[in-house]
């Protein structure tokens, strides 16, 4: 048997492609981002968290605390 062969590809959830392209098209010019997740016995990608408004002025902010604080995903 090949790799391609057993290689696993997921859906993306309609609700999910109908927020990203909302997304992607938005006004904002704030920072913000969408948080997905894959649920395993679906084999579907899903939403986690809207996206947030993250107040980030250089590098130096993205520490792993703030990570930790702002990204539900490392909970």
């Amino acid at each position: 048997m090949s790799t391609s062969e057993s290689l696993v590809v997921c859906e993306v959830d309609e609700d999910l492609v109908k927020k990203l392209k909302e997304f992607r098209f938005r006004k904002e010019t704030n920072n913000a981002a969408i948080i997905m997740k894959i649920d395993k016995d679906k084999q579907l990608v899903i939403l986690e968290e809207e996206h947030k408004v993250f107040e980030i002025r250089n590098t130096e902010d993205l520490t792993e605390e703030w990570l930790r604080e702002k990204l539900g995903f490392f909970r």
